[in-house]
């Protein structure tokens, strides 16, 4: 982890998961707004704004606190050891706080009410395996990145995430808060909240195969010792 306090870390990524989940839910009513109802287009919007604020937190803020916004990637370090177990409920209400206090925000940007809950209903077996598949890809994605090529990081999550959201059925959440936080969006962006705990049991499967998988691959191999 990078060599700062706590209080500094847990502010970074309360800004981070603020741009984040802001930048995915306003992209997404701007987007809804004006594609005149072409959904194809609209997705287009929002991966396009998601991935490029993704890149920009990322290169901002990984130098502070490792730039996680999502409760996965802190699991996932946790497990690997590189986050300290007793810091990671801060980390997770940190990222839940900033993305409650982003979608209020967001509302008032765009002149709806603040207190929302989506009707986007998000649910069945593919929208789970595409959730799964999603997390999976995108913890394995920094965990071996983050061993071979760290300065690589902020590009390859941005691409990453662009390219999930089309290739899964789910449009790629892969992330706990994020999802929490969407169901709080009745937009573009949404899922229905009784949507949300499987959409979370998937994501949470997907970071434990990602990381078992790794720590594997990233083991030394004893014939080199």
């Amino acid at each position: 982890m990078p060599g700062h306090d706590l209080a500094r870390r847990l502010t970074a990524e309360a800004i981070g998961s603020f741009f984040l989940f802001a930048g995915v839910i306003g992209s997404g009513i701007m987007a809804e707004q004006l594609a005149g109802g072409n959904v194809a287009l609209a997705l287009l919007a929002n991966t396009i704004a998601t991935g490029a604020i993704l890149y920009v937190i990322i290169a901002m803020l990984g130098p502070v606190s490792g730039a996680h916004f999502n409760p996965a990637v802190t699991l996932a370090f946790a497990l690997r050891r590189a986050l300290p177990w007793r810091e990671v409920a801060s980390y997770i209400l940190a990222q839940l706080a900033a993305g409650a206090i982003a979608v209020a925000a967001v509302h008032l940007m765009f002149d709806q009410p603040v207190l929302q809950f989506s009707t986007k209903a998000r649910a069945g077996i593919g929208q789970w395996t595409g959730e799964g598949i999603a997390t999976f890809g995108l913890v394995l994605t920094i965990l071996l990145c983050l061993r071979y090529r760290p300065e690589s990081i902020p590009a390859s999550v941005a691409l990453y995430i662009t390219a999930a959201y089309w290739f899964t059925s789910s449009t790629s959440f892969a992330n706990p808060a994020i999802t929490v936080i969407r169901s709080l969006s009745d937009s573009f962006a949404g899922i229905a909240p009784a949507n949300v705990p499987l959409f979370v049991a998937a994501q949470l499967l997907g970071t434990l195969v990602a990381v078992a998988l790794a720590g594997w691959m990233l083991a030394r191999d004893p014939a080199e010792a």
